[in-house]
């Protein structure tokens, strides 16, 4: 699994050099496509693996190609279509695939850009391609989790058994998932409803309703906080204080001991610091994630480098908590929090910009 990840990573790089100078489908298939191939092992120099311009009469319509047809053993196991990376996947044309995969024994279909792979089944009826992919991989942006699904595709381990069902199980998920988090958002008087049943004893009217749903939704945040927790915590045993930073260069060593003693570290500020640890852990190396207390407010660096920053906790006063959170471009955007464990609430924000560190 290390060297495929190592594959991936390479192919990232290809990927984001392609995208500024990749500027036809036919750079895209050189610069990344082939190599994409390659990466899941195989051979595209072989054509008893890699058919490229693969040719098949599709009732009245002759000679119409596909990009690749992949084989394993003489048959084909999937087809893969190439767009330019300029090209964005939901408004491609993908005829080809659709009506490929009803007359060949592919039960699997790609199609690229070079950025993005979305891969198709046939999990609604057998042996016609479902409208929308159970799998998309993005080559630039991923995390551990999608690179491990990507590797079922791999010539060493291909099992179109477990590769369909795993397609299944991952639409489903992918449906639920896409409905509970509208619920999170907005809970539906159908949920609402569904949930009141459980919890209150009598007729769910409306004033009822509009009463329960607002307990229902932050019931269901407190839940994620607490799942979001759970998952974590085992990786920060251990850690319970916070990295101590790098020292500075010495200026002036007397002044810097003077500042240095009006700075008092909170026990709110250190709780802040480990819950943003939390959140960074699943996509960075916590390691990574630094402290760094200053009188006005306490810093939290990526690499212990004032140029990256992740947030700053502005917890110092009696009366007001606010928590400066930062997009790419390093702009500090202030918001009001109660207390430590509403950074959670901002976890996809903190997650941006560690990407943005991550990439560059």
């Amino acid at each position: 699994m290390a060297d495929f990840n190592e594959l991936v990573e390479t192919l990232s790089t290809r990927s984001k050099m392609a995208e500024r100078q990749a500027l036809t489908e036919e750079a895209t298939k050189t610069a990344v496509v082939l190599p994409f191939i390659q990466a899941l092992g195989f051979d595209v120099f072989n054509l008893e693996e890699v058919v490229p311009e693969f040719v098949a009469d599709v009732g009245l319509k002759k000679g119409e190609k596909v990009d690749f047809a992949i084989k394993i053993d003489g048959k084909i196991v999937m087809l893969v279509e190439a767009k330019s990376i300029g090209t964005k996947l939901g408004d491609a044309q993908f005829s080809q695939l659709f009506r490929y995969f009803h007359v060949t024994e592919a039960r699997l279909a790609i199609l690229t850009n070079g950025r993005e792979a979305w891969f198709f089944s046939d999990t609604d009826k057998q042996n016609l391609m479902d409208q929308k992919p159970f799998f998309t991989f993005d080559l630039q942006q991923h995390d551990k989790r999608q690179v491990q699904e990507l590797s079922r595709f791999q010539k060493g381990s291909f099992a179109i058994d477990s590769i369909i069902e795993a397609a299944s199980n991952l639409k489903y998920t992918q449906k639920a998932a896409a409905f509970l988090k509208q619920q999170l958002d907005t809970p539906d008087e159908d949920f609402a409803r569904f949930v009141g049943r459980q919890i209150y004893d009598g007729s769910i009217t409306k004033a009822v309703l509009e009463q329960i749903t607002p307990a229902i939704q932050a019931a269901l945040d407190e839940i994620i906080r607490d799942r979001i927790q759970d998952k974590l915590s085992i990786t920060l045993r251990g850690n319970a204080a916070p990295a101590q930073p790098k020292p500075e260069p010495e200026v002036d060593a007397e002044a810097s001991a003077a500042e240095d003693a009006d700075i008092e570290t909170t026990n709110e500020e250190v709780e802040g610091f480990m819950i943003v640890r939390a959140i960074a852990a699943r996509i960075a190396g916590i390691d990574r994630i630094v402290m760094r207390d200053a009188k006005s407010y306490c810093a939290i660096l990526m690499d212990d480098n004032n140029r990256k920053p992740i947030c700053r906790l502005y917890f110092n006063s009696a009366t007001t908590k606010n928590l400066g959170l930062f997009d790419g471009q390093k702009n500090e955007t202030k918001v009001r929090v109660e207390g430590p464990t509403d950074i959670y609430k901002y976890a996809d924000k903190i997650e941006e910009v560690i990407q943005t560190y991550l990439e560059h």
